[in-house]
This record gives structure tokens, C-alpha cells and sequence, in this order.
């Protein structure tokens, strides 16, 4: 054994003397023992008896108290030894001696206590102190049977004070681990006694007894972790753990020596000692109660040899039994007792098990876990102490209850692993059961009741533990579900104020929730797999692996949790329809395909909530299936050593006896048969129990139905079961204990239908002692969340209406800081564990009581709101909750997005938000930003009156509360508003409204999406017409903030961009005015595709095909924002040219350039942005060039500018000439499959610009249209490297020039010269471009087959030409010019010999027609250019050859074949 250590916490009834150290000098220890022995002399002296003594005769010898007190004084100086090796009876047997002689008086008993307490608390002696076992139980055996003369009351009491003060310092002394467990039984009975006759003594007595008592308790079980796990104890304590409640226990007396009294007279019950220990009157049933009780092992027949070996070893287990015992029988004697008559002070129906209580108490709190190392002790508690805990718990005194639940809170936290169903039943029998006013439970009591709960709420596993054990097990209640629907009940005021019950109730919510807060992040729950059962298996056979492993007891209680909770659905089935209820449990695979009995059986047996009135029915059923089921559910019955009555009461509880005395028979046969195979003992067969039952059945309908007038006497009992037990009688005692029992305890033949908690009664207790046996063990949780989103899921609902109903009507901050905690720690739990729905159902609640929805009643609601601290932290709250966990908020957005457009309203928010969040996205973020200014304000601050504007803010609010009303003057604002005004700023400075959307890009995909719609939702549906000012405000707002996430998400912009693009294209296509809105649509627009441009390159064109919605803007609204626009597109441009690579983002953009070229204020930047595109042809490619050429084309053509512009659009188009030549150039080098197409492609663009040029020709402006067509006839002639085909040129010549020329000649001819001014020099460099082209390209013409027709059309326009009138007349310059084109052309053809005569075989179309139509023209070309002599030559050679063969010049085209191949020889070389 080790030694005790003294506790700091422990102090002695009075002050002790200073410590000596033990190793100090001997005399100072002499001097004191010597000062002792002179004080013990000086009180007898003073009385006659010893005094006479010292005067007498020398012959005359002292007593031998007084020798031996002398003696020791003697010999005190003359000791050389150590005083730890001295035998300590040598200096205490003196004092003892005293202390146990009946002559001496209490003074002198007194002194000579006091003496003894003195030398043990100087530590003289410890465990090294030589014979320190015999010393030590000297004193105790000394002090325990002390005796004394009563002189008077005060003298008694002052000797029974020492007694009690001696024996605490006895157990305090270094040396009482040497005391035998007998000895300290004795110590703890003696003290006891001394308690128990202070009841007729003083206030001082009674206190300082009791308070002993629980310091000798404490002593001795603070011991107790220091005991090795020992099994030996007491046959005796063994037999009383099991047996049954039946009333106090057997006699069992001290284990001391008890003397008379030392007057002679005895004490009435023979027990008690000697005076001073009683009065002499009778104790009466109090005295012989207790003294049935007391502790320590019967000295008589009844004591093994082993019990009394175990006595005389050191004190451990065996006494802490036999306390732990005699503190329980206490509980029982007053249950026993109960109100009866008494005729000790001490009241046993408070005094009595508080004061045991308080002791059991001590005893668990310093044995704590300990415990369970000590199977009595255990079972001790197990059963006798949790049994007494049920029925003081339903005491109506509050004390008692507050105590009880003290204890089971002590138990819960050292010993909640073997006390598993004991708990539910605490809890479901009397937690749950009191806090139900219902059941007749005071105010106080359910006070009591509620500060416990919230007690065991505030242990951090509670309530996970409470569902993994209890819920989620089949066999027992939910225990979670209904604490945690106590507490939000409790916690809602209903029709009345606000009370300190409420605020507990709420206290206990919180700190679930809190816990399951905590726990967050404290290692990844485990992966929740699926519950669903495949295929059948006996649902009450589940069982787990391992009860330590999370990773196996967390998917079995949650499988289990998922087969109660479908055996609730099926008993819910059941109720309604039995064989739907078993088919809906056949089809879960609850139950087997083919119904068996035995898992129907365990059905009715397991499943809670079952109509008890369906289920008798089907067991008393004569159908066999029922028969079977009905010997199948009596199996399930554990009826070993059990009392017919008990078990017929378990048996009768779980179902309805039908009223049929058929199905009763059948009932009462399967119960007979069950009972009397596992309890034969005193029954003959199962038909003795068969009609033993009956005979209860009957007696118990005749005891307790009030329609029987005559009741069954026990003698009539008997007498009619007589001979039933195969043919003999039964025991007399036996039926008379079974009448009794009838007749005190009704077996009820009609259970309730699960209304409220249940009452626990000895039959449930004996069975729930049985079940506790077999129980799967308790699993104990840690600080991981692996069951809390379950439990979560269950109280989410009942806790955010608890706690929001408590929000409101709360009225002091702090129960407002309360509820706030909680709803935070409600969002936190929801966040972590995704469930989206809880978190919106909170936000929403939020919302409501931050007053910013209410309709605005008040005159000044921003003063209101100041002064609302209510409404003040639910809107902290609320964006705070928005801030943390928006990831998870879906339509809870809408209500936040009500909050801000609220504070909007009322001109509260940020700078920030009220723009653009997005604004400084490219920047660090500014700290400053989204804080508000709160700088005093001057009177020049104000702004005007009228609707505050969006831009006011913060600041703008405050102004007007100092501004003046147009009207009549405004007061000056009191210190009192001016502070609200404070607060209010405040407020919305902690809600960081900005952080929600400028930190959006940390939201999740779906929470983002969310959001979008909510401020789409918000801004409303644009409505065509006008709409009021407020709406229209309320809807740029939210677009404002619509775009800023928007480009807060440029890496996401495929979640958002549908929503956001056709939210703006409801706007554009809506609006008939240009308004706010319209412009935030169009810009807002136009800056998303700015800025994703460069990030989203496969969007591109998804961007640029939205700007098209600017095109069908109305008239009016485009017209007002045109410039803007461009400037806008202008920008978009310079940023983007090189990630707009397709031609569907190209003709977006051209599109919205070229509308402006007609624009007086736009047309500048539409122009810019295109020379930015086309310069050098920086920016062109085939996607965009004939978008671009068009464009230039629209700006050439444009007057809105000067002439000189268009003549630089002509530029444009003319230089982009060159980009066609580099492609050509490039496609040749990389000639592969797609070369060809190039070719033609770039080709097609070729013919549009000159197709473009050609328009512009006809410009009304001479400069523009002759730099047209000087810039057409570049591009016509610089073609060396584009390999253009015929077939093309054909074209160029038919749309292009030839065209061009009929028009100019028709505008000259048509057309006024104010208009059209000097169109002679036009047509002039006209018909020059035509000469020059077609010299430049006759070589390759000439091989065309259209080759004559084109040179017919090139007259044909010559003569036209010639003979033009240009203002009335023909033009002389045209008449000059035209004849000298046409001969330099025919000089070509003449040198190239193409124009060359042939003989008239076969005819020579070429020759004779062009000089047919030369001839129209000016008739001596032919003269000129061939002269007669060479006339001639020509003709001779021709006939040499005989007209055969055809060159190259003869005009014959070769066929198509050969054309095509020197086409591709061509392209390809």
C-alpha cells in the first residue's frame, strides 16, 4: 500500500498546531507530551474524586490512571532514542487509558482527546515509526469505545466533537494506511453514530458530525486510485449487491467491543455505545433502522474465515464495499421510510438522502474511474445506487434531485462505459420525464432538471454520444432526438415573456451546437457509405467488429441508425394496415421474402411505436403462422431467477392482452412454456405456471378494477391454488409474496400507447439489470465530427426557430451575444458539412431581424436602425455569415441581397459596392477601401435636398441628417442621433458588404450561380415603358454588381456569362429611352468582353457575338450613347486586336465601327479604332479583311467627316492591297492540300476591294472620287504577285470597271454639275484606268475565250466615251483622249499580234470587228496603224500558210482544258 497523501482540499474541523519536523530535538517532543500529561493531571485534580486522592495518607496508593500518567512523565527526559524508533503505546496508553475508563469525566475524557489529536498531528508518528500497526489501532479501538460521565450537555457534545475530531486525524495521519479495513469500518460506523444521535443535540455538533462523516469518506476513496486492482472483498457485500429491492437489509452489527453505560442503565435497542453516544430514551424505528445498517462483518455464525482474514489486512476495497454499501442502505431505509412518523430531528424526507447522497457523491468523485477496476463496487453501483437514483430523481424536493443529477453527471464522466442502459433510463425516466410539466413536475423541479441537461450538454461527446449509443440502437429509445427537441422547446416563450428557463434551455442548444462547432476540422470524418441494406439479414443480429475503431463503428451505427429508422417506418405501416406494414418491411429487406416467425417475432419485440392493441391481436391470432410468432416472441424473453409476477409484468408490457379468453389462453400458454423452462425451481410443469398466471390475471382484475365490490382475500388466494403445482400445493409463502405483490403493484393488461417517458417500476428495473448484461458496448466518442452531420440534420430545424424566437424577444445584449453565437456556430456546422438548406433557413430567419426588410414606417429609419442594437448585430451577423460561408448559401442570397439593396436605399453603403467593385480588380487592393469616412462633416458637405443620390454613401446619410429641409428649417441634431447615426456606420463597416463581391472569385460554382440570379432576380424584370425612379436605381445597382462578379470571374465567365448576357439583352431589347440602366447594360457589356478578351480566347466569339445586342438598341438610346460606345469599342480594339481571330467576332466589331461612320460625334473614334485595325495591315487577317474593307468603305463614303478622311479610308483600302500580296506570297511557300483554297480566297478579297473602290468612285466629292480611282487603279494594276485567274478578271472587268464606267458617265450626263462637280476629269482618269489595265493584262486576256467579248465591251465603252456630253456637250478632252487610248492599245495588240488579219477562210472575227468598231470611233486608226504596205505583208503571209494553223495571235483560245492547265502551271510555279 502505498502512503496517503494528505489533500489540500481536506481541512481538520479545527486549525492544527504547526508542523514539527520530524527530525527536530527529542526534548522539544518530551516538553510537549510532558505539557500534555501536566494538562490531563491539572483537569483531574480539579475534581474531588482524584483530587481526594493526592491528600490523602502516603499509605493510601494513587489510581493507576494517575500512576501511569506520572509514570510516563518520569521517564520522558531519560529516553536517548530516536523518537520514530520508540513504540508509540508506550506515551499514548496513558491518555488511552483515560479516554476508555468509565470513571473519568467528560472534562477530563476531553483533555485527554485533545492530547491524543495533538501528538498525531505532529506527525510524531509515520510508517517508520517502530510498531505504528498496534499504535494505530490502539487509538481507533481506544477512541471508539471511549466512555465518560455526563456531567452536562455542553461537556457531552464537546467529547463527542474530540471523539470525532481524533478519528479524522487518525485517518489524516501519515500512518493510516496501516488501519485494517475493519478498523476503519469501525472509524466511519463510530463517526455515523455520532451524526445520528446529533439530531437530539446542538446545531454545532450536528454540523461539525456531518461534516466528519464526509471528510472521512473523502479520505478514505481518495485512496482508492492508489489500490491495485484488487477482486477480494466481503462474501457479504457480495450478497447484498444482488440482492432484490425488497426493503432494508439484513441485520448486520458492529464488529466492535460494546460495553454498558456507565450509569448502569442500557440503551433500548442493545446496539449503541456507551453515554454520550445517546440519550437514554428509545431510538425507536430510527434507531433500529440505522443500527440494521451499519457496517462491518458480523463477528457471529454469519462471517467466513475469509471475511475476517480480509478485515484484519490493510485498509483497501473490502471497507470502501461496505461503506460504498451501508451509504446505499440508507437510501433504502429512506425510501422505506418515506414521510412516516419519525422521532429524530433528522427529517428523513429530505435530510436523510441528501445527506447520503452527498456522501455517495464524494465517494464517486475521488474513485472516478477507478472504479471500474472493482467489480463490487461496480456492480454496487450498477444496481443499488442508479435503482435509488431513479426514485430519488422523481423526489419532489428540488435539493435531492439537484444532487442526484450531481451524481449521474459524475458517473457519465468516469464511468458512462458500463453504465449504458442505466443512462437512457436516467434520462428517459426522469430528465425527460420531470421536464415535462405534464407529469406533475414544480417549476423548480424542472428548473433543476434543465440546469442539469444543460449540464451534460456542456460535456463536449455528450450528445454524440447519446445518439450513437441510444439512437441508433434498435433496442433502445432515441435519447438524442428527444433531449435535443426538449431543449428548443423549452428554449421558445409561448404567449409569455422571456424567463430564466428560456435563457437555460438556450444555454444547453448552444453548447451542443458549439461542441459540433469544435469539432470541425479535428481530423476528416469518415466516408459515408450507403445504409441501404442489399438483401435481408436479421436486423437484430447486426453487430460491429470493433467498438474502439471508428473506421467500424461509425458505418455500423449509422447502418443501424437507418434500420430503426426504417422499422419506424414500418411500424408507422403497421399501424394502419399490419400486412402493408410487413410487406413495406419485406420490400426494405427488414424482413425475409417469405415471412419466417422468428424475424416477425423480433419485430414486435424491438420496434418501438407498434399499436400495442394491432400486435396482442396478431399474437393471440389461432391462425398457426400467429402461433408460431407468438412461441417465437415469448423466446425472446430472458425469465432466468426471475419472479412469476415480474415476468408476467415484462411479458404483459409489450403488448395488449387481448379480451378473447381464446387468445388469452394461447398468450398465457407461450408465457408458461417460456417461463418454466428457465424458471423451474418451485413450479411441477408449465401447466402449474399456466394456471398460476391465470390465477394473477384474475387476481389482479379483482384487486384493481373498481366494479368488483368484493375483494380476493390473500387466504381466498391461496385457497383457490391449492393442488395446481401437479397435484401438490405450492408454498404458502410463496403465494403469499405473489398476492402482496398484486395487490401493492397493478399489472397493467392496457399499456400506454407511448404517451410521454415512461415510469420505471421494480419489474423494468430487474429486466433492464438483465438486458444490461447483453447490451452492445457504449461507444465512446472523441473530438471528431463522425456523426455530426447526422445528429445536425436531425435538430437543425427545431434549434434555428429555438434560438431565433429567443433572438426576439430577447432584451439585453447579452442573451442577444448568445444567439448570436449560436447562429454563427448553426452557419459553421452547416458550411462544413454542406447542408445548403439549414444555412439558407438560418439566413432567411437573419434577415428578418435585421429590420432592413420591413416596410419603412419610421420617419428617420437610418436613426431607428442606430438605435436598434438587435437589429444592429443580426445584420453583423448576417454578412458575416455571408463573408464565411457563402460557398454555401444558395437562396439565402436573395434575402442578403434585400439587406443590401435596402441599405442602398438608404444611401449606407460603402463607396465601393454603390460603384464598381470591379474597378481596381488590376490593382492590389486599396486597405483603405471599403471603409467608410467618418470625418465630422461641415454645413458645406450638404447636399441637396431631394432623392439622395446613389453616390451619397455613407457620408451622404450623415449630411442630410445635418442638412435643412427646402421647407421649414431643420433642428440640429441631437448628441442622441448623432450617436445612433455613429453606431449605424459602424455597423456597416463591420459587415465588409464589399468583400461578398469583390471576393467572389473564391466562391464554389454553384453558390456563384446562385448569387448571379439573385441579383438578377432583385433588379426585376425590365418593363417596357418608364419605369419609377426607385425601381430604375434599385436595377443599376444590381447590374453594377452583376458585372463586377462577373469580372471578378473572368476564370469562370462560362458559369455566369448565359445569365449575365441575357439579363442585358432583356435590358437592351426593353428599353425605348436611353436611361441609367440602359447605359450601365450597353458599357457594362462592353467592358466584360474588354477585359475577357485576353483571358477566354474560346469565348471570343461567344464576347463579341453578345455586342451585337448594341446594334439593336432603339434609335433614340443609340443615338444618345453612340460615342461612348465607340470610345468603348475603340478601347476594346487597341486591348484585343490579336485575340479576336475569328470572323463572327470580326464582323461584330466592323459592324459597330462602320454604324458609326455616319455619326457626327463617333465617327472620329470608329475611325481611329479602324485605322488601328487596317494601318500596314497591322491587324488584318483573312477573317476580317473584306469586314474591314467594307467598313473603310462606309467611312470613305461618310461626309460626316472631312474629305480628307475619306480620302484616308481610301488609303486604308488601297494599302491593305499589300497584306493580300504578303498572304499570296506565303501561300505559295507553303503550298500543301488548302493551298488552292487560299488562292481562291484571296482572290474573292481582291475582288472586294476593288468591288469597294469601285463604289466609292461614285463619290458626289471630285477629290474623293478621283483618289477612288487612282487607289482602284493601283490595286488593279500592282497584281503581279496575287496569280489571279481569268475567270476573275473576267469579272473584275464585267463588275468592277466596265460598271464603274457606265455609272460615272451616268452621273455626268444625269446628275447636276453642283452636285457632281469637274466630272470631265473623272471620266478622264476613268477611261485612262480602263486603257491601262487592259495593256497591263492583255498578254493573259488575250488567251481568255471571252478574250473578244471583253475587247468589244473595252470599245464599246471607248465609243461610249467619245461621244459623251458632259454639261450639254460633247467633251473636247475626251474627244482628244479617247482616240489616242484606243491607238496605243491597237499598237499593243498589233506588236503582241493579237489584232492580226487572217485569210477571209473561214472569216476573221476579231480583225473585222474591231475595226468595225474602231471605225465608229476615229476611222483613220486603221490607216495609222497599219499602213497599206504592211497591210499587205500581213495578208501574204497568211495565205503562205494556208490559213491551217492559228497562233497565239489569231484570237483562237485554246480549249478548256488547256487552259485550266496552264492556270494551275501557273498557280503552282
Amino acid at each position: 500500500m502505498g502512503r496517503l497523501k494528505l489533500q489540500s482540499g481536506i481541512k481538520a474541523i479545527e486549525e492544527e498546531p504547526e508542523d514539527y519536523d520530524s527530525t527536530s530535538n527529542r526534548g522539544a517532543l518530551a516538553c510537549m507530551v510532558n505539557s500534555e500529561v501536566g494538562a490531563v493531571l491539572a483537569v483531574m485534580r480539579r475534581n474531588v474524586r482524584w483530587g481526594g486522592r493526592y491528600m490523602a495518607g502516603d499509605d493510601q496508593l494513587e489510581h493507576s490512571l494517575i500512576q501511569s500518567l506520572k509514570t510516563l512523565r518520569k521517564q520522558i527526559f531519560s529516553w536517548q532514542h530516536q523518537w520514530n524508533t520508540m513504540n508509540p503505546a508506550v506515551y499514548l496508553q496513558p491518555f488511552l487509558d483515560v479516554i476508555r475508563s468509565d470513571e473519568t469525566g467528560a472534562p477530563i475524557t476531553g483533555v485527554a482527546l485533545s492530547s491524543v489529536y495533538k501528538i498525531l498531528t505532529l506527525d510524531v508518528i509515520d510508517l517508520n515509526t517502530t510498531n505504528v500497526e498496534d499504535a494505530m489501532h490502539l487509538v481507533v479501538d481506544a477512541v471508539t469505545s471511549c466512555r465518560f460521565e455526563v456531567t452536562d450537555p455542553a461537556s457531552e457534545e464537546v467529547v463527542l466533537m474530540k471523539i470525532l475530531q481524533v478519528l479524522l486525524a487518525c485517518m489524516k495521519s501519515k500512518a493510516s494506511v496501516v488501519l485494517s479495513n475493519q478498523h476503519v469500518c469501525t472509524i466511519v460506523n463510530t463517526c455515523f453514530r455520532v451524526v445520528h444521535q446529533a439530531g437530539t443535540k446542538g446545531e454545532l455538533l450536528q454540523r461539525i458530525a456531518r461534516h466528519t462523516m464526509h471528510e472521512l469518506v473523502r479520505c478514505i476513496f481518495l485512496h482508492q486510485p492508489d489500490i491495485d486492482n484488487t477482486d477480494r472483498s466481503l462474501s457479504r457485500g457480495m450478497s447484498s449487491v444482488k440482492q432484490e429491492v425488497c426493503g432494508p437489509e439484513k441485520d448486520h452489527s458492529f464488529g466492535v467491543k460494546q460495553l454498558d453505560n456507565g450509569n448502569g442503565s442500557s440503551e433500548s435497542d442493545g446496539q449503541l455505545p456507551s453515554v454520550g453516544f445517546a440519550s437514554n430514551s428509545s431510538m425507536g424505528l430510527v434507531g433500529t433502522l440505522m443500527d440494521e445498517n451499519t457496517i462491518g462483518v458480523v463477528n457471529g455464525k454469519d462471517a467466513s474465515p475469509n471475511d475476517l482474514n480480509l478485515m484484519t489486512e490493510p485498509y483497501g476495497v473490502p471497507c470502501m464495499v461496505e461503506i460504498f454499501h451501508f451509504l446505499c442502505s440508507l437510501l433504502n431505509i429512506a425510501e422505506h421510510i418515506g414521510m412516516g412518523p419519525r422521532s429524530n430531528s433528522m427529517a428523513f424526507d429530505e435530510d436523510v438522502p441528501l445527506f447520503s447522497l452527498g456522501l455517495i457523491n464524494s465517494a464517486i468523485e475521488l474513485g472516478g474511474p477507478s472504479i471500474r477496476k472493482h467489480p463490487k463496487l461496480l456492480s454496487l453501483i450498477q444496481d443499488e445506487l442508479f435503482r435509488n437514483l431513479m426514485q430519488f430523481g422523481l423526489s419532489m424536493s428540488p435539493l435531492i434531485l439537484s444532487m442526484v443529477c450531481s451524481i449521474v453527471l459524475n458517473l457519465y464522466l468516469h464511468l458512462r462505459s458500463e453504465l449504458k442502459l442505466q443512462l437512457e433510463a436516467f434520462f428517459s425516466c426522469v430528465i425527460l420525464r420531470l421536464a415535462q410539466s405534464r407529469h406533475g413536475a414544480s417549476y423548480q423541479q424542472q428548473e433543476v432538471v434543465m440546469e442539469a441537461l444543460v449540464d451534460f450538454c456542456r460535456q463536449k461527446t455528450f450528445m454524440a454520444e447519446m445518439y450513437a449509443n441510444f439512437d441508433c440502437d434498435i433496442t433502445c429509445s432515441n435519447v438524442f432526438e428527444d433531449l435535443a427537441n426538449l431543449l428548443s422547446r423549452s428554449a421558445f416563450p409561448v404567449n409569455c415573456p422571456l424567463s430564466a428557463m428560456h435563457i437555460l434551455a438556450l444555454d444547453g442548444l448552444i453548447a451542443v451546437i458549439q461542441g459540433m462547432a469544435e469539432r470541425i476540422g479535428n481530423g476528416s470524418p469518415v466516408v459515408q457509405a450507403s445504409s441501404e441494406l442489399e438483401e435481408y439479414t436479421p436486423f437484430w443480429t447486426v453487430k460491429c467488429e470493433n467498438y474502439a475503431d471508428p473506421n467500424h463503428w461509425v458505418p455500423f451505427v449509422r447502418r443501424r441508425k437507418y434500420i430503426k429508422k426504417r422499422l419506424m417506418m414500418g411500424a408507422d405501416h403497421f399501424n394502419r394496415d399490419p400486412k402493408k406494414g410487413l410487406e413495406f418491411l419485406q420490400g426494405t429487406h427488414l424482413l425475409p421474402d417469405k415471412l419466417d416467425p422468428q424475424s416477425v417475432a423480433c419485430f414486435f419485440r424491438y420496434t418501438a411505436g407498434l399499436d400495442k392493441n394491432l400486435v396482442g391481436d396478431f399474437l393471440g391470432n389461432h391462425d398457426e403462422f400467429c402461433v408460431q410468432v407468438l412461441h417465437e416472441f415469448a423466446g425472446t424473453f430472458d425469465f432466468q431467477d426471475m419472479n412469476l409476477d415480474t415476468a408476467l409484468r415484462l411479458f404483459l408490457e409489450t403488448f395488449r392482452l387481448p379480451g378473447e379468453s381464446q387468445k388469452i389462453q394461447r398468450v398465457l400458454e407461450a408465457f408458461s412454456e417460456r417461463y418454466y423452462e428457465q424458471s423451474p425451481q418451485i413450479l411441477a410443469n408449465k401447466d402449474a405456471a399456466l394456471l398460476l398466471s391465470y390465477s394473477l390475471i384474475m387476481l389482479n382484475t379483482d384487486q384493481h378494477n373498481v366494479q368488483v365490490k368484493k375483494k380476493m382475500t390473500e387466504e381466498d388466494f391461496i385457497r383457490n391454488n391449492r393442488h395446481i403445482n401437479g397435484g401438490n400445493d405450492l408454498p404458502r409463502e410463496f403465494l403469499s409474496e405473489l398476492y402482496h405483490s398484486i395487490c401493492k403493484n397493478e399489472i397493467r393488461t392496457t399499456p400506454e400507447q407511448g404517451a410521454g417517458f415512461p415510469e420505471m417500476t421494480p419489474s423494468r428495473w430487474v429486466d433492464l439489470m438483465r438486458k444490461s448484461s447483453k447490451t452492445s458496448p457504449f461507444i465512446m466518442c472523441d473530438s471528431r465530427a463522425f456523426l455530426d452531420h447526422d445528429m445536425f440534420a436531425i435538430m437543425s430545424g427545431p434549434t434555428i426557430a429555438a434560438i431565433s424566437v429567443v433572438f426576439d424577444h430577447a432584451e439585453h445584449e447579452e442573451v442577444f451575444q448568445t444567439c448570436v453565437d449560436g447562429f454563427l456556430a448553426v452557419a459553421k456546422i452547416s458550411a462544413c458539412h454542406h447542408l445548403e438548406d439549414v444555412l439558407d433557413d438560418l439566413v432567411v430567419s437573419l434577415c428578418k431581424f435585421t429590420t432592413l426588410l420591413n416596410p419603412s414606417s419610421v420617419e428617420e429609419p437610418v436613426l431607428a436602425f442606430g438605435d436598434d442594437t438587435k437589429a444592429r448585430m443580426a445584420t453583423v451577423t448576417v454578412f458575416t455569415i455571408a463573408n464565411r460561408y457563402g460557398d454555401y448559401i444558395r437562396t439565402g442570397w436573395r434575402n442578403i441581397l434585400d439587406c443590401i439593396l435596402r441599405l442602398h436605399k438608404l444611401g449606407l453603403l460603402p463607396a465601393r459596392v454603390a460603384s464598381d467593385a470591379a474597378d481596381d480588380l488590376e490593382l492590389c487592393s486599396d486597405p483603405s477601401q471599403g471603409k467608410p469616412v467618418t470625418s465630422s462633416l461641415s454645413a458645406s458637405q450638404m447636399p441637396s435636398m431631394g432623392t439622395p443620390r446613389r453616390s451619397s454613401g455613407l457620408m451622404g446619410r450623415f449630411s442630410q441628417l445635418l442638412s435643412l429641409d427646402t421647407e421649414e428649417p431643420r433642428s440640429k441634431p441631437t448628441e442622441q442621433q448623432l450617436e445612433a447615426h455613429q453606431r449605424t456606420l459602424q455597423t456597416i463597416q463591420k459587415c465588409h458588404i464589399d468583400s461578398i463581391f469583390t471576393e467572389s472569385k473564391f466562391l464554389q460554382a454553384d453558390s456563384l450561380s446562385y448569387l448571379a440570379r439573385a441579383l438578377i432576380w432583385a433588379a426585376g424584370r425590365p418593363q417596357k415603358g418608364n419605369n419609377s425612379p426607385e425601381d430604375e436605381d434599385t436595377a443599376v445597382f444590381c447590374l453594377e454588381l452583376l458585372i463586377a462578379i462577373t469580372l471578378n470571374n473572368r476564370d469562370r465567365i462560362i458559369l455566369l456569362w448565359q445569365l449575365v448576357y441575357e439579363h442585358i439583352s432583356n435590358i437592351v431589347q426593353s428599353t425605348m429611352m436611353p436611361s441609367a440602366l440602359v447605359e450601365k447594360a450597353v458599357f457594362g457589356l462592353l467592358r466584360i468582353c474588354q477585359r475577357l478578351l485576353p483571358y477566354k480566347e474560346n469565348l471570343a466569339d461567344e464576347l463579341l457575338r453578345s455586342l451585337q445586342l448594341v446594334l439593336k438598341l432603339d434609335a433614340r438610346v443609340a443615338d444618345a450613347y453612340c460615342e461612348q460606345i465607340t470610345q468603348e469599342v475603340m478601347r476594346l480594339v487597341k486591348a484585343n486586336a490579336t485575340h479576336i481571330r475569328s470572323q463572327i467576332g470580326w464582323r461584330t466589331i466592323t459592324s459597330l465601327l462602320s454604324i458609326t461612320a455616319r455619326h457626327p460625334d463617333a465617327s472620329e473614334a470608329g475611325f481611329e479604332a479602324l485605322i488601328f485595325i487596317m494601318y500596314d495591315g497591322a491587324h488584318l487577317s483573312p477573317a476580317n479583311y473584306i469586314l474591314c474593307i467594307d467598313a473603310s468603305r462606309q467611312f470613305a463614303e461618310s461626309r460626316v467627316g472631312q474629305a480628307e478622311r475619306s480620302i484616308r479610308a481610301l488609303d486604308l483600302m488601297a494599302g491593305s492591297f499589300a497584306c493580300l500580296a504578303q498572304w499570296s506570297r506565303e501561300t505559295k511557300e507553303t503550298a500543301g492540300e488548302g493551298a488552292a483554297k487560299l488562292f481562291h480566297d484571296i482572290g474573292e478579297m481582291w475582288l472586294r476591294l476593288v468591288q469597294g473602290l469601285r463604289k466609292v468612285c461614285l463619290d458626289p466629292r471630285e477629290e474623293v472620287r478621283n483618289h477612288a480611282i487612282l487607289s482602284l487603279q493601283r490595286c488593279l494594276t500592282g497584281v503581279e504577285g496575287l496569280s489571279l485567274s481569268l475567270s476573275l478578271w473576267s469579272q473584275c472587268f464585267d463588275l468592277v470597271i466596265f460598271t464603274m464606267l457606265d455609272d460615272l458617265l451616268e452621273i455626268a450626263q444625269g446628275h447636276s454639275p453642283k452636285d457632281y462637280r469637274n466630272m470631265e476629269g473623272t471620266l478622264i482618269l476613268a477611261m485612262k484606268l480602263l486603257a491601262k489595265v487592259f495593256l497591263q493584262l492583255l498578254h493573259d486576256l488575250s488567251q481568255d475565250k471571252t478574250f473578244c467579248k471583253l475587247w468589244l465591251g473595252v470599245l464599246n465603252h471607248m465609243e461610249k466615251y467619245m461621244k459623251a456630253k458632259v454639261r450639254g456637250k460633247r467633251s473636247e478632252k475626251l474627244q482628244e483622249l479617247v482616240p489616242e487610248l484606243l491607238k496605243n492599245v491597237l499598237l499593243v495588240m498589233k506588236t503582241k499580234e493579237i489584232l492580226v488579219h487572217r485569210s477571209a477562210l473561214g472569216g476573221d472575227g476579231l480583225w473585222e470587228l474591231t475595226w468595225l468598231n474602231v471605225n465608229k470611233i476615229a476611222p483613220s486608226l486603221q490607216s495609222e496603224v497599219f499602213p497599206g504596205q504592211e497591210l499587205e505583208q500581213v495578208r501574204h503571209k497568211h495565205n503562205d500558210a494556208g490559213g491551217s494553223t492559228a497562233s497565239d495571235g489569231t484570237g483562237f483560245i485554246p480549249s478548256s482544258e488547256a487552259l485550266t492547265t496552264s492556270e494551275s502551271t501557273r498557280t503552282g510555279g
